[in-house]
């Protein structure tokens, strides 16, 4: 392995919403920095089987419905 060509590998904490830590191994920050996520799996939609939003941007969604509403979907 080539010397000084990869980044530092050190020991970080993840902060979670709900106020939990863990420590784990990265690349990202410096040795002892804090990350603090705004989405992780305790409040994302994808995981906690919540209902997503879907926003009509421009009338896309309503153009789409509106074509393809004789199809049976």
């Amino acid at each position: 392995m080539r010397k000084d060509i990869h980044p530092e590998y050190h020991t970080i904490e993840v902060k979670m919403t709900d106020g939990t830590t863990f420590q784990t191994r990265t690349t990202w920050g410096k040795e002892g920095d804090t990350m603090s996520l705004d989405i992780d799996p305790t409040s994302h939609p994808a995981w906690t089987g919540g209902s997503a939003k879907l926003m009509d941007t421009g009338g896309r969604v309503s153009k789409f419905k509106n074509k393809y509403a004789g199809l049976g979907f």
